[in-house]
């Protein structure tokens, strides 16, 4: 079995904050837990270069846009190894592999008569002197009334043209824009209204998306899809390859999402593969990103590949909803947010990895509480599955010299941890991640439960052959979960394979066999309850939120 794994393109103007983490990190849990099934796995992103967002911020830095993309883009490949992304592919928007396949994808659009010119009104700004990209003009959303950028209203999450906007103003100088007349080409998404509805409907009784995607592609289909502007007039990205048009650039919007098949490609270049093996109509497919990406990988994207004759299709969409924190929604533009590279320096990525997924906003928005992150990792991965390990490892160390003992393993337990194989693999690939890492702590707990009661330092002096079938039993439990936590806690579990000589990590029983362990150390530390004070004021005083 084939499966592809989208994580959404982040843009480069600015640093990852842990809103970006919880809507990716999944992703990553995907990909390794298909590669331990021994699945073929093509797991891509990349940095979104192109745009508005970027030249916005090397305006206002005064730099030029490709010095704003290379220093977001190494940054954004650096937290990601730091956290343990297992990326086969991670690109950027500005590559010119990636420019070649969007313009092919472009002429094959226009050649199967899926495009059409059309001349619309634009914003333009006579300040700037230029015609102003949608996320250029700001205003009050026409539909709800709220703060709105001119491609899409973050709070009813409704697609906008911007010239609808109520009080417009460019984002650049605050002057208000006139409308005036440019030409562009548009994309027939209106004749595709039948066949996306049955996509939709197909996804929807097969449950095979979040119900947020459901639901709001629902919404915009009852709503009717109308054609949409696949060109702007802007500088900064891809540019048309139509004569008479070369002085305009592909759309965004059509040309991000172009990223998931420009980036298999240039896989297969590196590696010398055929991308191929992952589009085709028996693949599986993942993509992984936010609530506000929803209709470019439900309607957009789908209506791309259905135009271009290019399986499959998004199988599983997962769309995380919004992450507020202590309580307020994050803001980067006021600071309300936790940046990557901070809370890296701080804390064990198998820590952030951990309380992002048990505790992400699946099915509803969740809150990020340093209090809560903090309690998190010093009860459930300190107290129960580092107490586990350690207690278990340092009794082999004391009493058995560095050498597990031959012990039988207790019977209920090999079979609820066989079991554990089956139950956890069907939640990843149903995507219920959090119930899927509920459940591996709860064997947890149940396993430190067995050692308490067995009294192994009891035992040792009263009945040894128990005390190892004890410690067996426990040991082979350690050594499973290292595999089973691998998709969720990669760096914990790669130390649990160096201490226990685990040749290779594999979704299947690892059989218990006496072995000689190595340096037995620590998965994780404590970590000072005077941390949660300190987080919250260093978070407080960047901000103007008011409290």
């Amino acid at each position: 079995m084939s499966v592809f794994i989208g994580g959404a393109w982040p843009y480069a103007n600015g640093s990852l904050h842990i809103g970006h983490l919880s809507s990716l990190l999944t992703g990553d849990v995907l990909a390794r837990y298909f590669r331990l099934k021994g699945e073929d796995v093509l797991y891509v992103s990349g940095s979104d270069c192109n745009g508005t967002p970027i030249a916005i911020k090397a305006k206002q830095e005064g730099v030029s846009t490709k010095e704003i993309a290379d220093k977001y883009h190494n940054e954004f490949k650096d937290c990601f190894e730091k956290l343990g992304f297992t990326f086969d592919c991670y690109t950027r928007t500005d590559h010119s592999l990636h420019h070649q396949v969007v313009q092919e994808v472009f002429l094959e659009l226009l050649k199967k008569d899926k495009l059409y010119t059309k001349v619309e009104s634009q914003c333009f700004c006579k300040t700037c002197n230029q015609f102003l990209a949608d996320r250029y003009v700001e205003g009050i959303c026409p539909n709800c009334g709220a703060e709105a950028r001119g491609d899409q209203c973050d709070y009813c999450s409704k697609l906008l043209n911007p010239i609808e906007l109520i009080q417009k103003r460019c984002r650049t100088c605050g002057d208000s824009p006139i409308v005036e007349s440019t030409e562009h080409f548009y994309m027939k998404l209106r004749a595709l209204q039948e066949e996306l509805e049955n996509f939709v409907s197909h996804a929807k009784k097969e449950g095979l998306w979040r119900d947020n995607a459901i639901q709001l592609s629902e919404r915009y289909l009852r709503e009717g899809l109308v054609d949409r502007a696949v060109s702007r007039d802007l500088s900064n990205g891809v540019r048309v390859p139509v004569k008479g048009f070369e002085n305009k650039t592909i759309y965004v919007w059509i040309e991000a999402v172009i990223g998931y098949y420009s980036a298999s490609k240039q896989w297969a270049k590196e590696h010398q593969a055929d991308e191929a093996l992952f589009w085709n109509k028996e693949t599986i497919s993942y993509y992984v990103h936010g609530k506000d990406n929803i209709p470019f990988h439900s309607i957009i994207w789908p209506a791309i590949l259905k135009s271009i004759d290019k399986q499959p299709l998004p199988t599983h969409i997962v769309s995380n909803e919004f992450l507020t924190i202590e309580q307020k929604k994050l803001s980067t533009s006021r600071n309300w947010a936790i940046w990557v590279p901070d809370i890296l320096k701080r804390y064990q990525p198998d820590s952030i990895r951990y309380f992002l997924i048990a505790n992400a906003p699946e099915s509803r928005d969740a809150d990020f509480s340093w209090r809560e992150f903090i309690y998190s990792h010093n009860s459930e991965l300190l107290g129960a599955y580092g107490n586990l390990v350690n207690r278990t490892l340092k009794f082999v160390e004391k009493y058995y010299g560095c050498t597990t003992p031959k012990g039988k393993v207790d019977s209920m337990i090999r079979k609820r941890v066989c079991a554990a194989y089956d139950e956890i693999g069907a939640l990843i690939k149903d995507t219920k991640f959090k119930l899927a890492i509920e459940a591996l702590f709860s064997i947890v707990r149940d396993s430190n439960k067995y050692f308490d009661e067995k009294k192994p330092w009891n035992q040792i002096k009263e009945d040894e052959i128990g005390c190892a079938n004890t410690i067996a039993t426990c040991v082979y439990t350690i050594a499973n979960l290292a595999q089973l936590l691998n998709p969720f806690l990669p760096f914990s579990s790669q130390t649990l394979q160096r201490m226990l000589g685990i040749s290779e990590m594999k979704w299947m029983e690892a059989s218990y066999n006496p072995v000689s362990l190595s340096k037995v150390e620590l998965l994780f530390e404590k970590i000072d309850l005077d941390r949660i004070d300190e987080e919250i004021e260093i978070l407080r005083r960047g901000t103007d939120i008011e409290e």
